[in-house]
């Protein structure tokens, strides 16, 4: 693809480069003109780099190339510690995700965990279009996502599939937010008194923006005030994705889902 003005204008985020993969000069070469640029905004840049890190802020999001944590953000290197894997995900029994949890809040003293999810996720189609029993480690990877789906099936059967995809972006990204606060490290931390906020945003491909999706998280009580059908922990927060009637076809895709939803068993009424 040959490149353009505007192609030469996003360079620092790579979307146009193409590179010989049997030589990796030109990568090379990259870091070094990025490293000559930061040296010359800011000449100690590495020397304080070197130091060590104190990042403010712990951000769990998605692989996707096209959401960098920092850029995004328009944090430096040293502001943010990240953890990224398909769909955002943050369940328990991931040592990854959580071994990263304990390392930012105990060893680094990170105040906010922020846990971004994304619009047009592929890992979020996935769950909502994917076969159960497709074969592979990624069908297996999002299962969590794909138990939001089935909470959210009668919710999502009245969407079109782009608007179901979006809306269960949202889902996951609220879903991944429990696994979080519900985390031994997160719990621990507010048991003992100390300043950890919790965050769900979600970001917007089309125009570059973050969204809240929840309000700041503070401690246990907070939790258990998120909902999976549309609410939130606090006032003021994105409104939910815009819903579009489902056409019969994606109506019809949806059915599945509805049928795999799962309903809490009913408290039966004291006798009188």
């Amino acid at each position: 693809m040959p490149k353009t003005k505007a192609a030469d204008a996003c360079c620092s985020t790579g979307c146009e480069h193409r590179f010989d993969h049997n030589n990796l000069d030109d990568l090379m070469a990259h870091n070094k003109k990025w490293a000559a640029s930061m040296k010359a905004t800011n000449p100690e840049f590495f020397t304080q780099l070197n130091k060590g890190q104190a990042p403010e802020f712990l951000y769990i999001g998605c692989a996707d190339s096209r959401v960098p944590a920092n850029q995004i953000m328009g944090l430096a290197p040293g502001e943010v510690f990240v953890q990224r894997n398909v769909g955002n995900q943050a369940g328990h029994t991931d040592m990854n995700v959580m071994a990263c949890i304990e390392y930012a809040v105990k060893s680094l003293g990170v105040k906010t965990i922020l846990v971004c999810g994304h619009y047009n996720c592929g890992a979020v189609r996935a769950a909502l279009t994917m076969p159960a029993r497709t074969p592979g480690v990624v069908n297996c990877w999002i299962s969590d996502i794909r138990e939001a789906r089935n909470q959210a099936a009668a919710e999502l059967a009245e969407l079109d599939e782009d608007a179901a995809v979006s809306r269960l972006c949202e889902l996951n990204v609220m879903r991944q937010v429990f696994n979080v606060c519900t985390s031994p490290v997160v719990q621990e931390a507010w048991a003992d008194g100390k300043e950890l906020h919790v965050q769900g945003l979600i970001f917007d491909l089309k125009d570059g923006i973050l969204h809240r999706l929840t309000g700041l998280i503070n401690n246990a009580t907070d939790v258990y005030s998120l909902r999976f059908d549309g609410g939130s922990v606090k006032a003021g927060v994105a409104k939910p994705a815009p819903a579009k009637k489902a056409t019969a076809k994606a109506a019809a895709k949806a059915a599945p889902a509805a049928e795999a939803k799962t309903e809490r068993p009913r408290k039966r009424r004291a006798a009188a």
